[in-house]
């Protein structure tokens, strides 16, 4: 099993296709419909990487800034609509590892996902090296 990842996305259909697609390829998801148990299930599941749509949700610099301040190893991939959001000019410059366009591409998330547990020294050891 691969690094848990966290998705939270207020559309339903939407976050079980992206939890469908992070399964596949042996990642454990949690998922989430909205912002309200978000810094609990980080703690609880020692979880690293969080997938947030910053579209669906009411999303804010203060949030992403919070979340990095009490989680420094989590690492945050947006997924928008929109390639710039100039309300999160703060999180997308220091808090956002990532912005991918919607719809997502498999291939685009995993290659980023793979990229933040090769280079995450907290999550290297539990990564599943096996393709």
């Amino acid at each position: 099993m691969r690094e848990p990842v966290v998705v939270v996305d207020s559309d339903k259909n939407q976050c079980l296709e992206l939890c469908g697609l992070l399964e596949a390829e042996h990642y454990k998801t949690t998922a989430f419909h909205s912002l309200a148990n978000l810094e609990g299930a980080i703690c609880k599941n020692g979880c690293q990487i969080i997938l947030v749509d910053l579209d669906t949700l009411p999303v804010d610099n203060r949030l992403f800034r919070d979340i990095k301040k009490k989680n420094p190893a989590v690492r945050i991939i947006g997924i928008s609509s929109r390639p710039f959001h100039p309300e999160l000019q703060e999180a997308m410059s220091k808090h956002i590892y990532v912005n991918l366009s919607k719809p997502v591409d498999a291939d685009e998330l995993i290659y980023w996902l793979r990229s933040i547990c090769e280079n995450n020294p907290d999550t290297r050891g539990s990564s599943d090296t096996q393709e």
